[in-house]
């Protein structure tokens, strides 16, 4: 086998009746793992190469704690918990960072993202959603939608209320893991698979998918779509909008710079550079006309958003008389006909 993997995780789990992963656990993922470690692992697996995931019994995870423990103390007592499993166990191991062909496999790289391994974008999520099963996410864990209603009457006959909080593709984060030094009101909006930086706040009505996020700090009261990212010290107002590459953005990627402030009910279609603001109500799609004023409040020329995406220090607001988009900035004329220029 290969001396290097790109990453390892030994999972709990939950399969339906037919044996197909729903979902899995990674309690302790590992990113760029060593070659000592994938060498001990390897044989117990009856791993050779390439990106598998391989269900293992109480039996080899004893082995595989006795094997590790020496290597990796963390993973020697995470195997040593597994031993004790009455659910089924999957290693999961990749050797390179490319297209998904298992759920195991999708559940990892969703949890490198929350666990805060990899950033949105850093890694390929691929043919993700055949991937992840239509699940219904209850009170009693994961259930196939299939034998729900078998279960929920299972449950009354026991005098029990078998709850479903969501049926959706992806749990949310906080049931897998809780990143260090956050604030969530809400746990049920954020997906596994977000990327919530330390010192981030989200708010009731604050939403994160999967990959996208926040570096942190920050205070996240409006949505964080799919691939957006949000800088140091920035603030997305309640009820304000990023377009996602799912949501009409296309394959632009839509990142908030740092110290940018997205007003209530705002939104955005194109990435913002450092310390930008959108005033509250304002939606701002890379097609917007945009009245560009200097520092004087003259007017340089009329522009789509597109071509002041990713620029530092500006304002867009709307004209209360006229209706217009307008975009203000401290620089010159001068400057910003350069900025645009060099855009080009």
């Amino acid at each position: 086998m290969s001396n290097s993997l790109f990453s390892i995780a030994f999972g709990v789990g939950t399969q339906n009746r037919q044996g197909a992963w729903l979902e899995v656990f990674y309690a302790q993922p590992l990113l760029n793992p060593s070659a000592e470690l994938a060498a001990a692992v390897a044989p117990i697996l009856g791993y050779t190469e390439g990106n598998q995931a391989i269900t293992f019994t109480t039996a080899q995870a004893a082995q595989l704690a006795e094997a590790v423990k020496g290597i990796d103390a963390v993973q020697g007592k995470l195997l040593t918990r597994l031993a004790e499993s009455h659910k089924p166990l999957v290693a999961t191991l990749l050797a390179e960072d490319t297209q998904l062909t298992s759920t195991p496999e999708a559940y990892l790289k969703l949890h490198l993202l929350s666990h805060r391994l990899v950033k949105p974008h850093g890694v390929s999520l691929a043919g993700i959603f055949p991937l992840l099963p239509n699940v219904a996410w209850t009170s009693q864990g994961a259930i196939d939608l299939s034998e729900l209603a078998e279960m929920q009457l299972e449950a009354r006959l026991r005098g029990e209320l078998l709850e479903v909080f969501s049926v959706d593709k992806f749990p949310k984060m906080t049931d897998y893991v809780v990143p260090a030094g956050v604030r969530i009101a809400d746990a049920a909006r954020l997906r596994l698979g977000a990327y919530v930086g330390e010192g981030t706040t989200v708010m009731h009505e604050g939403f994160i998918n999967f990959n996208a996020g926040t570096e942190g700090p920050g205070m996240i009261e409006g949505r964080v779509s799919a691939g957006v990212f949000v800088g140091k010290g920035s603030d997305l107002g309640g009820g304000c909008s990023t377009m996602g590459t799912l949501s009409g953005g296309g394959n632009i990627v839509i990142k908030v710079g740092e110290g940018c402030l997205i007003g209530a009910n705002a939104g955005i279609g194109i990435p913002l550079g450092d310390r930008t603001t959108v005033e509250s109500g304002l939606y701002v799609t890379a097609g917007t006309k945009v009245a560009l004023l200097d520092e004087h409040n003259n007017l340089v020329q009329v522009v789509k958003a597109r071509e002041l995406a990713g620029q530092t220090d500006l304002l867009f607001r709307r004209n209360s008389q006229t209706g217009a988009v307008e975009c203000k900035t401290h620089k010159s004329a001068i400057e910003l006909n350069e900025a645009l220029h060099a855009h080009n």
